[in-house]
């Protein structure tokens, strides 16, 4: 079974254009993406797929592997499906959506998710969560929560609070922050994009609520390690100041 890790970057992102190169320490985030994620030893391939020569040149240029891809993609899962087809991945395959904006990924969460998705041979999707009881990001948008049911399976991810404490919020109280890493099967990604946009998709702006509108179980594991993503410049500088 090749289990293979692509990792989704394009330069035209609305908040930080060309993010994926932004320096972190002497090196672009693209490269500690891409390191970090190779010390996955589970991994057969880690792979760039990108839109954007400067990108592709970047990867090769530190020793990695990328392949351009249409400019067209509305989303990296499409972009990542389409670099699965011109690898060639085989039918059973598994691939990891390792997103370039995590240059603090630990190894370890890659994995755990390939762990759990072969934990469960009929599973065609699996992603990870962190049990956190930061109030702060509980009440924020921009953090995804989850809500899973006594076999690890997703109910529902919302950008809202969830679950919602009628009562108010206990002085102990967790709630599990999505991380946007996931592991498909090959064929199901192929499915998945194929899938007509779904309602509650369109509401949340969550990708992976087409799965469950449309029937999809995703396995969802408890990562020990949280991690932070990079989504504007402040979150950079943020980021380097903490390291200066």
């Amino acid at each position: 079974m090749q289990i293979v890790a692509i990792i989704p970057a394009r330069y035209q992102s609305s908040r930080f254009p060309g993010k994926p190169l932004a320096d972190i320490n002497g090196k672009p985030m693209i490269q500690h993406v891409y390191e970090r994620t190779r010390q996955c030893r589970k991994l057969d391939m880690v792979v760039v797929a990108t839109d954007d020569p400067r990108i592709a040149q970047t990867v090769t240029a530190f020793g990695g592997e990328a392949l351009l891809t249409k400019e067209c993609h509305e989303s990296g899962t499409d972009r990542i499906a389409e670099a699965a087809n011109i690898l060639k991945i085989e039918q059973d395959g598994i691939i990891l959506n390792v997103q370039g904006d995590e240059p603090l990924l630990e190894p370890a969460m890659i994995e755990q998710l390939i762990d759990t998705l072969k934990a469960f041979p009929d599973g065609p999707m699996a992603t990870l969560a962190f049990a956190s009881s930061d109030r702060h990001q509980y009440a924020d948008p921009n953090v995804v929560k989850v809500v899973v049911d006594h076999r690890g399976k997703a109910l529902y991810f919302s950008r809202s609070c969830l679950p919602h404490f009628r009562d108010g919020l206990p002085e102990a109280f967790c709630f599990l922050k999505h991380l946007g890493f996931y592991a498909y099967r090959f064929n199901f990604l192929q499915t998945f994009t194929m899938l007509p946009q779904s309602r509650l998709e369109l509401v949340e702006k969550l990708e992976q609520l087409r799965a469950l509108e449309h029937g999809f179980p995703i396995q969802v594991a408890i990562s020990a390690t949280d991690t932070r993503g990079i989504d504007t410049p402040e979150d950079l500088q943020a980021l380097l100041g903490e390291n200066s």
